[in-house]
């Protein structure tokens, strides 16, 4: 075991990967070797601004690159799937934006050629690592909320233009994709409190205006085994941001004000019969968090919190969600390994 800097890859030159791999891989020391874009002005430009030692031709020539052990993937929805699938195939590790691919059965196929490959696959719900998530589960899990009753995921934005990838359904766009993966895994992740995971109870959407069959918004209903229920709602047309976690127990309740960005607000509001107090839990990037636990698995072998089987579960209750909100599943993207 070493603490060796990781050889990170970069997928595309997304906006997203300043804050999701470039600060974290500067805090903990690790190298980014190469970023690949289909224009490669751009890459050259994003490799110039933040210190990447090269460009590489092509993404396939990227995820084959024998100095890139980590590949990061923040490609649009619809090509996580193929390139996760390609990087796996290289036996590269791999830590991939959400949701992991299109549709249940990719993720599927992205579960089998992680345990093929035998390397570290993770999806970047990085919330989950940051101390206000785990101050949630510290909570229920000292009982001082008592036994949990219902959980409330908002995951909300105003919109994005009508010209945004997110809007578009071949390359697996929609409220639910973008959105509403935080809101389903924040309270899936919340089955040891609950008696187990989660189930589908119903769910109801909106299209977005002139993009059909692309989701505005969906809200579901979900009920644990235990006896709790849950709504997760998202929306990706919403007059403010708002993406708040709320776990009400038998003795009180505690908000995750932000929970998937807690580096803007990281409160934790908490009310018992003792009254109401509020928690400030640091505003250290959730990817920061994030990177290490990544490093950490790979360097030490450390638990894995996120794996592809995580992953495959969470995509099969999103294709739950369209078809009971009468929205298809998403369509899986084919790509030339040439690009």
């Amino acid at each position: 075991m070493t603490d060796e800097p990781l050889r990170i890859g970069v997928l595309g030159a997304a906006r997203i990967a300043e804050l999701s791999i470039v600060g974290p891989a500067r805090a903990g020391g690790h190298r980014l070797v190469a970023v690949a874009a289909r224009d490669r002005g751009r890459a050259e430009a994003f490799a110039s601004a933040h210190g990447v030692e090269r460009v590489a031709a092509s993404y396939a020539a990227l995820v084959t690159d024998p100095e890139v052990e980590v590949v990061y993937n923040p490609l649009v929805n619809g090509l996580h799937g193929p390139w996760n699938l390609a990087a796996l195939a290289a036996g590269r590790h791999v830590l991939t934006e959400k949701p992991s691919a299109s549709n249940a059965e990719e993720a599927a196929e992205v579960h089998r050629a992680a345990l093929t490959a035998g390397t570290v696959f993770m999806e970047g719900f990085h919330y989950l690592f940051h101390p206000v998530t785990r101050r949630l589960h510290d909570l229920l899990d000292g009982g001082e909320l008592g036994e949990l009753r219902h959980v409330e995921t908002v995951v909300a934005m105003p919109a994005p233009p009508d010209t945004d990838v997110r809007w578009s359904l071949p390359l697996a766009g929609g409220a639910l994709m973008d959105l509403g993966c935080y809101s389903l895994h924040a309270q899936r992740v919340l089955a040891p409190w609950a008696g187990g995971a989660p189930c589908l109870v119903a769910a109801r959407g909106a299209e977005r205006a002139g993009t059909p069959e692309v989701d505005e918004w969906l809200d579901a209903d979900l009920e644990f085994p235990g006896g709790a229920t849950g709504t997760a709602r998202c929306h990706m047309a919403y007059h403010e941001w708002r993406m708040s976690c709320r776990v009400v127990g038998t003795r009180g309740e505690a908000t995750a004000v932000n929970f998937v960005q807690p580096h803007l607000d990281d409160r934790v509001v908490v009310r018992t019969a003792a009254g109401e107090r509020v928690e400030e839990l640091g505003r250290r990037s959730s990817y920061t968090y994030q990177l290490e636990a990544f490093a950490a698995q790979l360097r030490h072998g450390a638990p894995r919190l996120l794996d592809a089987e995580d992953a495959l579960t969470t995509m099969r209750l999103i294709d739950d969600c369209y078809r009971a909100a009468g929205f298809p599943v998403r369509p899986r993207t084919v790509v030339p390994t040439a690009v």
